[in-house]
Parts: C-alpha cells; structure tokens; sequence
C-alpha cells in the first residue's frame, strides 16, 4: 500500500478547508538544505562511493561515484592551475558529454561561477553571452550538428591563432583570456581539456580545500541566459542554494531513491537537464543516464532498455516522437516509473500515453521557468490521473505561488491571472541589469511569470497560455491552449499550435497551425466541422495551416512569435498579390 509522504501529508493538512483565493503555500516539512554543491557532492559519494553515478552512452563512458568524484576534482584543480578564481566566469558551449557534466561539479567547487551557453547560438549571440556576463574561460566542444564552433570562436577572435594558451587579447572578447578545447588535440591559442585535467599539483589541492571552506550556499553559481521573445537574452543568477534544493524537491516529487536510473535526453546546457537531470541524481545518489550528445528518439529508448532506466525526462514533443516511432511496439519499457515532463504544455491524450504504453505511472508534469531553478509546481504521483494529466500540480516545497489579475491583487479561485511565485528556488537577479531584475521581482519578492493560469480550490494550478499570447477577439478572451486541447483529439492530428494574428476588424483573429501525423491526410473543412460542435464561434481559427514543424527552441518551447510573424507575412504578401 502507498502511504503519503510527509510533504503529502503536510499539504492534506494546509487544505483541510477549500481556498478560496488563488493562493498555494507548498510544503515546508522537508528542510532546506544549506550545503554548497561540492559539499553535498562529497557527502553523496561518502554514502554512496561504489554506486554508479553517470552514463554517457555515445563516449562509452561509465563512472561510479568515487571515480566520478575523482575526475571532478582533477578537473577542479586544473581550472584553479589554469588561472580561474572563485567569482569568475566560466562559459560552457557544448552539447551534452562527460566534459560538460566534470564541468558542472568542477566549477562549483572551486566557486566558480558557470554559464550555460546555448549550443545552438552562433556568433553574435555567442559573443553577447561571453561579454554580457564578462567570461574569463570558455570550454567549447570543437563542432555539433554542422556547425564548426571553433571556426566560429576564431572569427570572433582571429587572435586566437597567434595568442599562447590562456592568454587571449582579444578586442571583440575583451573578457576572455583562457579557451579550453573538448578533446584530446591541443588547437591554436587553446588549452585542451585532456591538459588541463592533468596541471593539478600537491599545491592545487591545498588550494581546493581551503576555497572550499570559505564558500557558502548563497553564493552564485550558475547563470543561464533565458530565451526571451524580444530583445536579448537575460542572465538569470542562481545560487548554490537555489539550484540544489530544487534538484531535492523534485527528487522528492519522484521518489527517488540510489537504486534510481534517470535517462537524460534533453540539454544539458538548460536547467531541465542540468537541475531536474544531472544535479536531482546527485541529491540521491541515483545514476545519471545520457542517451547521445542530443535527442534521437530511438536512441533514448535503446538506452532505456539497454541500462534498465527507471526514469525518463523529456519536453512533450520528445515523448510525442518516441510514441510515433514505427518500432515503439518493439521495446521492453517495464523498468521506466517516473520522469519528468516540462518544458512547454502537455497535451493531455500524450500523457495519458505515456503512464500507459511507456509505463510511467508515476510521470511528473514540472511548471516553472529558467528564474525559478526552474521549478514551482509539480504534480504529485498520488493525486487523481485527472489532475496530473490537466494541471501542473502545486506549489513545490518551501515555494508559494498565487494568481493575480491586472491590478495585482490575489485572483479569486478558479479565475484566470497571472502566475506568480516566490521562495527558495527564486534567482537572485538578471547579471549586472538592475532593470530588468526590478521588472521581473517585485519589492515583495514575487517573481511575475508573464504566464496565464487558473488555481483551484487545492491549489492546483492549469496553465492557460502566456499573457502576450492570449488572444483578445473583439472583446472575448480567448485562451490557445483550449483550442489546442480539442485538436489534439482529432485523428490525424500529431500536434497543434494556436495563436493570434492581428486583424482590423476585430483586433485580433484566431490562427491555427496543424501538424499532421506521418502519413495522415488532413482536410481543412473537416477539421472546421469537427471544431464547431465544441468551440464557440468566436473560438474558431479563421486561419488554419498545416506544416511539417514548428519554430521551437532547443528545449521544445513553442516559438509563437515567429509563427505569428510568418503567418502575417504570407497573409499580406496574399493581400497584395
């Protein structure tokens, strides 16, 4: 028989009474842990020093903790001989491998500090990240996907051809002094990453001891650029603290234990891989399993079976093409329990498919945002299927969330505003943009989300859309996300995309963009038949598209702004043709 957990327990406590304003405190009963990262890391393989600790499938690599730890701090050390300092930058651009996963737990050892950097960013946007947050070092991979990074790295800085390892004078990357190379072959101007984890002497090691002893929790250790939809990318600034409780609290969420092994699919460069993947194993003790550099749907469920996963994490159109695979019939699934869903909104006949077909029972819909470490609500394993499959749970541990409508005030149960949360997993700014932090974190120490969504009398929150993309149709407010659901049970229909164009009439019009399944013919009237006996008329897209893909960032978020500005251009190059 399942018994509830104590922050089960503590929750069916705080609710005995119906709330009856859009206001959810999460459970305070499992204590926050004031740790660094490298303290809690040593204290993990202390516990736990002969259990597995990561797999990286695609480099053959296969670590246990002790010996995980003991290349963590090889690599600590060469950093600190290299020249790097608690406080300093140091930039990752790489895609997911055993160096980038070192590099999480070396950097934070020695305090310092690291920034994830997307590894499908090109040159201008690479350089932006570097000189925005003033990184020192930069560990690159050499290439990834047919794009060359170090032709890109030495267009930026032609210096780098002439310049001796780790010392780079650059005039466009004035920051950075130091490029360590992923692999064995040392390159013009660069460290390699096989050097510089043997530069550690007898003296580094009195060093990494004694810096640890003056680090502490609330220092900053990471910083992740957000993908906003309008102007530049913000640094979000987590701490030790930040990042390593919300790692515990889904851990928690999920049950899990050392006995554990979580598959990896997504990137390790964003929070869902780095925070919700490879630190959330640490803070157990369980394996961290990595499938491939990136996502390839038959390899992650080949990894699955091959390792025995109990766990597997992914964005909901991972687990859409892992579900369409003409072969998913073939796979063994049975170890699989829990994961991770987040990432962008789940259509709800997905997750149902995945609790059934890939036998994930206890399947986790996570809400939250880069500024949050990332997570604020979860759902639990033993609430109703009905509201792990239409809601993202409540409000995580030591977090609170409410809704609030366009004045601020707290929302009424069941009325749509915006999310807002506050609490352990908060960051602590935007580097260096005092502005942007302010506009983002209220004095009060809410963070506003810019997301739409609905709180019911429990606590549990429906996230109906972002603000800017509720579309406003002469007056009616109309939510995407209820168009996209009706699609989806469509057959014919893989996935769906709602948004709004604008329109002289009635200011807005509802656009609709179709993705068929493989091999499906999709007939526009049809689906126009089929949406009228559910939508009300001003519901109705007055524009539909089908197409193969969507704009989407590397972590599988919709892009609504490009479509939208796609779909504009066509519509008035239509106009004038």
């Amino acid at each position: 028989m399942h018994t509830l957990s104590n922050s089960a327990k503590e929750v069916e406590l705080i609710n005995i009474l119906p709330l009856s304003q859009s206001y959810f405190k999460g459970a305070q009963s499992t204590p926050l842990v004031n740790k660094t990262i490298g303290e809690y890391f040593d204290f993990i393989v202390d516990k736990n020093p002969n259990a597995l600790a990561v797999v990286v499938s695609h480099q053959g690599v296969r670590l246990n903790y002790k010996e995980f730890q003991q290349q963590v701090n090889q690599l600590a050390m060469g950093l600190l001989a290299s020249g790097v300092k608690p406080g300093d930058r140091v930039g990752i651009w790489s895609p997911n491998n055993i160096q980038w996963c070192l590099t999480q737990f070396a950097t934070a050892k020695i305090g310092a500090i690291m920034v994830c950097i997307n590894p499908a960013y090109r040159p201008s946007e690479l350089a932006y990240a570097l000189n925005s947050v003033e990184c020192s070092t930069l560990i690159t991979a050499n290439s990834f996907k047919g794009s060359n990074y170090i032709d890109m790295l030495t267009s930026l800085a032609p210096e780098l051809k002439q310049c001796d390892p780790g010392k780079l004078d650059s005039k466009a990357l004035p920051s950075l002094k130091n490029v360590i190379s992923i692999g064995d072959d040392p390159l013009p101007g660069m460290f390699s990453f096989t050097h510089i984890m043997q530069l550690a002497t007898p003296a580094h090691q009195l060093e990494l001891h004694a810096i640890a002893a003056n680090l502490n929790a609330d220092q900053d250790i990471n910083i992740q650029f957000t993908s906003g939809t309008t102007g530049n990318p913000k640094g979000a600034t987590l701490t030790h603290k930040n990042i390593l409780n919300n790692a515990l609290f889904v851990a928690e969420a999920m049950h899990f234990t050392e006995q554990d092994k979580l598959c990896i699919p997504v990137p390790l460069y964003h929070c869902f891989a780095m925070v919700l993947g490879s630190l959330l194993c640490v803070t157990k003790g369980a394996a961290a399993v990595y499938p491939s550099d990136a996502f390839d749907a038959q390899t992650t469920l080949d990894v699955v079976q091959q390792e025995g996963c109990t766990a597997l994490h992914g964005v909901p159109t991972m687990f859409i093409s892992q579900l369409e695979l003409a072969n998913f019939n073939d796979y063994n699934l049975s170890t699989l329990r829990t994961g991770v869903m987040a990432g962008s909104t789940c259509p709800e006949q997905v997750m149902r498919k995945v609790q059934t077909q890939m036998n994930m029972h206890q399947v986790l819909i996570a809400y939250g945002q880069t500024e949050c470490s990332p997570i604020n609500n979860i759902t639990e394993t033993d609430s109703s299927i009905e509201r792990q499959v239409t809601t993202v749970g409540r409000a995580l541990a030591h977090t609170e969330v409410k809704i609030i409508d366009e004045l601020g005030n707290i929302q009424k149960i069941g009325l749509p505003g915006e999310v807002c949360s506050k609490g352990a997993g908060i960051m602590r700014c935007y580097w260096n943009d005092e502005e942007k932090t302010k506009a983002t974190i209220d004095s009060d120490g809410w963070l506003h989300s810019g997301d739409l969504g609905v709180m019911d009398s429990e606590g549990f929150v429906s996230i109906v859309g972002r603000i800017k993309d509720m579309i406003i149709r002469g007056g009616e407010n109309i939510y995407p996300r209820e168009i996209e659901e009706v699609l989806y049970t469509y057959p014919g229909i893989q996935d769906a995309a709602i948004f709004g164009i604008s329109d002289e009439k009635y200011g807005e019009e509802v656009c609709a963009w179709i993705q068929p399944k493989e091999d499906a013919i999709l007939d526009e009237q049809a689906i126009r038949a089929f949406l009228k006996d559910k939508l009300a008329y001003f519901k109705m897209p007055r524009y539909i598209r089908f197409v193969e893909s969507y704009p989407m960032t590397v972590t599988g978020k919709l892009q609504k702004f490009k479509m939208r500005e796609q779909m504009q251009e066509a519509l008035s190059d239509k106009a004038f043709s």
